[in-house]
């Protein structure tokens, strides 16, 4: 009898031992899912706004080149529109992005903030120089986010 005690409580004990270790490989499968979706949640937040960056400031060059230029103010009408376009798209990655990636939030802003800089520019060389920091800018915040 007493053998039959302890066969009941080993087998109670195997099935308790196992039951742990399924669960632990379940909750690590499933915390390692969440980190490989967070990941490629943040790639596509990043990638979103390094193409919205882009279109923005092509858009910004061909306004203010025809602005500086004053040549077609139908062009720069058309230019203008698109330039609001693509500004407004920035929005939404930049917000996701700094919700997902937090620490990439400063670095993202200062692209954006560089990007935005082609407005106003006093001349064609200054506006030269706006978009090389702008596209300098968009240029760290890639690295930073292969970084992290």
């Amino acid at each position: 009898m007493f053998s039959a005690v302890i066969a009941v409580i080993g087998t109670l004990a195997g099935s308790v031992v196992a039951y742990i270790l399924q669960e632990r490989a379940g909750r690590a499968a499933r915390a390692d899912a969440r980190a490989a979706d967070q990941a490629k949640e943040r790639l596509a937040a990043l990638t979103a706004l390094v193409s919205a960056l882009a279109d923005h400031r092509r858009a910004m060059w061909v306004r203010e080149d025809l602005r500086l230029t004053g040549d077609a103010p139908e062009a720069y009408a058309a230019a203008r529109a698109e330039s609001h376009a693509t500004r407004a798209a920035i929005t939404a990655p930049l917000t996701m992005l700094a919700i997902l990636a937090p620490e990439l939030a400063p670095v993202a802003r200062e692209a954006a903030d560089a990007t935005y800089a082609l407005r106003g520019a006093p001349d064609p060389d200054a506006l030269t120089a706006r978009r090389t920091e702008a596209i300098a800018a968009v240029d760290r915040l890639i690295a930073e986010g292969a970084r992290n």
